[in-house]
């Protein structure tokens, strides 16, 4: 279903102003309050993003985005009460591609929501792919070929590395990337890049590749297949 917007909160008060300002945006919302109802939907139908709550009565968040991860690439924000770093490291290096803190602003959410959704629709032609000795990046599929392994990149991670990919030893600082992936310009954010490079160097290492992604210290990264790491 097109626009159709996961929600998987326990909380009825944040689920109500949630569905309402989405709602009245246009998006469709299906509000599930157990991890488990949820999973049961995005398995059997589409979904274009889903907000998940990391506090859930039957599952912990986290393992419900790994759960997902593993039959989906769709956009997930997490909704926590947790506002540690450790808890935003570990939510996006298993694949989330944002993460907001209660209490939150219903605008502040309302853009969130429309900009991954915009990053994950934006479609190039079929035919385009950028290719390398070893590797390619197939735009039709939003993802990372090695020697024939998929990567599962999350929409995210597929922005950053396309951008990469294209220019191939330009160093690439994180304000650049957090452009191409259309990420809000703050701090915290800026040091989520790190930790999305680190997620798609582990994707690049469980597909059986040499090092692809190089760090340039106080600079930034950058892709090189030929490279050797400083």
């Amino acid at each position: 279903m097109a626009n159709t917007i996961v929600l998987i909160e326990d909380e009825r008060a944040i689920a109500d102003t949630l569905i309402h300002i989405l709602e009245l945006d246009g998006f469709g919302v299906k509000w599930f309050d157990t991890a488990g109802a949820g999973l049961e939907y995005l398995q059997n139908q589409d979904a274009s993003l889903v907000v998940l709550d990391v506090g859930l009565p039957d599952a912990n968040g986290f393992e419900v985005c790994k759960e997902i991860r593993a039959f989906s690439s769709v956009p997930v924000i997490f909704l926590t009460a947790r506002n540690d770093e450790i808890d935003r490291v570990v939510g996006l290096e298993i694949g989330a591609d944002d993460y907001v803190t209660k209490p939150f602003s219903p605008r502040e959410m309302l853009a969130r929501v429309k900009l991954r959704m915009r990053t994950s629709q934006k479609t190039l032609p079929a035919s385009t792919q950028k290719t390398c000795p070893r590797a390619v990046l197939h735009s039709e599929h939003y993802d990372f070929v090695y020697q024939g392994k998929a990567l599962g990149l999350t929409a995210l991670e597929y922005k950053l590395l396309e951008k990469m990919v294209a220019s191939p030893k330009q160093v690439f600082s994180r304000t650049q990337l957090m452009d191409a992936a259309e990420l809000a310009q703050t701090c915290a954010y800026e040091r989520n890049i790190d930790t999305h490079i680190k997620s798609i160097r582990k994707k690049l290492r469980d597909a059986e590749s040499p090092e692809l992604l190089f760090t340039k210290r106080g600079f930034g990264y950058f892709y090189d297949e030929q490279s050797t790491s400083e």
